[in-house]
């Protein structure tokens, strides 16, 4: 491994240069603009079908990464490094999806003498198998759900394991996530071939066939941990993400803070995670998950090893940009006293914009954007990657635009996200809008009764009551007329047009770039 490649000692922090970002998309465009406000030259990795976005045209340079497939693309280690080397980087970061939590890709990356935005190695596979990580939590003293490994046993082994957890059950691949590899088992009479579907799926998606069993607990809440951690052996927790509103496992909607979180919770779980990332080596920006139980209780769930899709609602409560301090983090600076015990500043609430259709049991939509107006004003954040005029194409993940509403209270907050999605205009692919509208006006929403079942008992009542909104046109016919009127905007295609993110309202509490 290249000198460069080491991972920099506490204390001996060496600015990165050039930043090459081995990911697309709306994550792409975020890591960009915080490299460029650090002074960091940024060069974006692309596929041929992505020559002309958005992330693409922001970046200081650009390398094509040759092939017609992902897998010889945005999943080649080979195809990354080479373009890395070749623009003159020293620095990786991998974003999140695609190779962002693979122990081989950033094992490529530092053998090429280059700096991986991420965790050591060592830690990456510590948290990486969900098995390892279970062990180590439970090492630390961390509770977990009740679970039970299955490599390594027979048939009659494992159905000993699953009565003794007991059924309703889960089996869930050890490594990746989305709910790739998981398989619900009601019965002792499924097992067997949930376990053997389980493993090939896992197989297929993330390279690694093993799973484990898990008890399936009874509408929890899901709750998650941002934390950081510096070479120098120290973590840091910041205030919980409510992310129990899900469509198969695969987050919707997110919020901070969680109502069932008080501060003594709150204490627990930042503890329980810290002692997670410490006992770990882990270096960076991770996430750590936990589900919460009707009387308070939480079980450790898993260890994201990376940058989470709703990192901004953190950002939006404690006004600290995650992205400038993984870049930080990763150059070898070492984090201040003064960052940890934050309280959440407000409420917070993200909705993901996909290009999917809820009608047809959210089928993936794929086309040109014909007209796009994304949301601004007071409180309101817009991360996206798209523009009007853009194609989307259903190879790549769905999500279209992050709309996140920072507010005073939680009450307000659905108030601004509520406005927010009104004003959302995007025709040409069908998205999931109009649901998310739904969803936000749903009044046990609005309770807060927002456990992990969310969904299956109001999702298809959300569905049904979509309607083509009156307000479209009208939206369509004063964006065009924005157009029209202001200066530089003949295209479309300026820093200012509505969805390319320069957004007024920056400065607005909860959007504070600065540490």
């Amino acid at each position: 491994m290249g000198a460069r490649g080491r991972s920099p000692a506490a204390g001996a922090a060496r600015p990165l240069r050039t930043l090459l970002v081995a990911n697309r998309g709306e994550i792409a465009v975020r890591v960009i603009r915080a490299a460029r406000e650090m002074g960091i030259r940024s060069v974006a990795a692309h596929a041929e079908d992505d020559a002309g976005a958005l992330f693409v045209e922001i970046a200081d340079d650009a390398r094509l990464l040759p092939g017609e497939s992902p897998s010889r693309t945005y999943l080649s280690a080979e195809a990354i490094c080479r373009a890395a080397l070749d623009a003159g980087a020293d620095a990786v970061h991998p974003g999140y999806g695609f190779l962002a939590e693979s122990a081989g890709f950033a094992r490529a990356v530092r053998e090429a003498g280059l700096v991986f935005v991420g965790p050591p190695l060592e830690a990456m596979a510590l948290v990486g198998s969900k098995v390892a990580a279970k062990a180590l939590a439970e090492k630390a003293g961390v509770p977990t759900v009740p679970w039970a490994a299955v490599e390594g046993h027979g048939e009659k082994e494992i159905s000993r394991a699953a009565a003794k957890i007991g059924y309703p059950l889960l089996v869930k691949a050890s490594a990746g996530g989305g709910g790739k590899g998981m398989r619900v088992v009601a019965r002792e009479a499924e097992l067997l071939e949930a376990v053997r579907i389980a493993r090939v799926e896992a197989a297929a998606a993330f390279g690694d066939g093993e799973v484990f069993l898990e008890r399936a607990l009874s509408g929890p809440r899901h709750v998650e941990i941002q934390i950081l951690g510096d070479a120098g052996g120290r973590a840091i927790a910041f205030p919980e993400r409510e992310c129990s509103i899900q469509r198969r496992h695969q987050k919707i909607l997110e919020e901070s803070p969680s109502v069932a979180v008080g501060a003594d919770l709150r204490a627990r779980l930042e503890e329980a995670a810290v002692a997670i990332a410490e006992s770990s080596g882990y270096v960076g920006a991770g996430t750590v998950e936990f589900l919460l139980d009707a009387g308070g209780s939480f079980y450790f769930l898993e260890v994201n090893a990376r940058l989470q899709v709703e990192h901004p609602v953190t950002e939006a409560v404690t006004g600290i940009d995650l992205v400038a301090w993984q870049l930080r983090l990763a150059a070898g600076e070492a984090l201040p006293p003064g960052l940890s015990g934050l309280a959440p500043r407000g409420h917070a609430i993200e909705c993901r914009l996909n290009a999917e259709d809820p009608a047809q049991g959210f089928l993936p939509s794929a086309g040109r954007i014909e007209r796009l107006l994304l949301p601004t004003g007071p409180g309101v954040r817009v991360d996206t990657g798209v523009r009007e005029g853009d194609l989307v194409a259903t190879r790549y993940d769905p999500l279209i635009a992050k709309v996140i509403a920072w507010a005073e209270d939680r009450p307000a907050a659905i108030r601004r996200i509520r406005r927010a999605l009104r004003e959302t205009v995007l025709l040409g692919i069908t998205s999931n809008a109009e649901f998310l509208g739904a969803l936000v006006d749903h009044p046990a929403f609005a309770r807060a009764e927002t456990t992990t079942d969310f969904l299956t008992r109001h999702g298809d009542a959300m569905v049904a009551q979509q309607e083509p909104r009156e307000t479209d046109l009208a939206a369509i016919a004063l964006f065009e007329a924005y157009q029209r009127s202001a200066p530089g905007m003949a295209g479309g295609r300026d820093a200012g047009v509505p969805g390319s993110g320069i957004d007024p309202w920056d400065g607005a509490p909860g959007f504070r770039c600065g540490s």
